[in-house]
């Protein structure tokens, strides 16, 4: 009788063992160096392509050399208004101008045109 209970008591436990070791330990650590491998691939493939795109945004362009202020009256003409800066270097100090005449002489117009040599239109970048 005591080997009726014995063996396969001892059997059960033994297989028990067993799977609480494969599924307690063996397989969370494969699985877990493969994912951790993997995570890490991932990591390096998402800040290649990041690094990929920026060069790719970030090549250099170029940029106008001079602006032009032109003045438009009421009635959609060019015209000259005696004192104005119109020749600028930099976007920036073209528009911060361009504001500054726009508050002076409110009836006028004032459009910032791009200096490129290469074509025939005036390129207009801004209109107030």
């Amino acid at each position: 009788m005591l080997k009726v209970i014995i063996i396969p008591g001892i059997m059960v436990v033994s297989f028990s063992h067993f799977l609480v070791e494969l599924f307690g330990r063996i397989l969370p650590h494969a699985f877990y160096s493969f994912f951790k491998e993997i995570g890490t691939i991932f990591v390096i493939v998402v800040a290649l392509l990041f690094v990929v795109t920026w060069l790719l945004r970030a090549r250099p362009r170029n940029f106008p050399k001079n602006y032009h202020l032109i003045c438009f009256d009421v009635f959609g003409e060019k015209s000259i208004i005696d004192g104005l800066r119109t020749e600028f270097k930099t976007n920036d100090v073209a528009w911060s101008f361009m504001r500054e005449y726009k508050n002076r002489f409110p009836l006028y117009h004032f459009a910032l045109v791009v200096d490129d040599s290469n074509s025939e239109k005036e390129m207009i970048i801004r209109y107030i």
